[in-house]
C-alpha cells in the first residue's frame, strides 16, 4: 500500500528504523502511523543519511500493512521531499516504476 503524509519523528536505531508518520484518514482527521524500518546501518548502506528526513517533510511511502489493521507498516520505499526513492526495508530491491 502507499501512505502519504507528514514526518512528525525519525528514529535511526538498530535493530529497526521508525518513521512517525502524520496521515490523514478519508474524514480529513489526522492519524499517527508507525513505519517500521530496517536498522541504522542497512539504511546508511542504501544511501540514508540522517539528514535524510527531518520532521515537517512531506513523503510518501510503500509499505506492508500491519496484519491488525492498526495505524502503522513495515516499510519498504520512501520517497522523501524532493523526490528522491530510497529502499528502506534493506534488502536492496529495485524501486517499482509506478512509486
Amino acid at each position: 500500500m502507499d501512505v502519504e503524509g507528514v514526518v512528525r519523528e525519525v528514529h535511526y536505531v538498530v535493530p529497526h528504523s521508525w518513521v512517525y508518520l502524520e496521515v490523514k484518514d478519508p474524514k480529513g482527521e489526522t492519524q499517527l502511523w508507525a513505519l517500521e524500518a530496517t536498522g541504522r546501518p542497512a539504511l546508511e548502506r542504501s544511501g540514508v543519511t540522517a539528514d535524510y528526513l527531518k520532521p515537517g517533510d512531506s513523503i510518501k511511502a510503500r509499505c506492508h500493512r500491519l496484519r491488525d489493521g492498526s495505524n502503522g507498516c513495515l516499510l519498504g520505499f520512501l520517497k522523501d521531499r524532493n523526490g528522491v526513492v530510497k529502499d528502506w526495508d534493506g534488502n536492496g530491491a529495485i524501486v517499482p516504476g509506478d512509486f
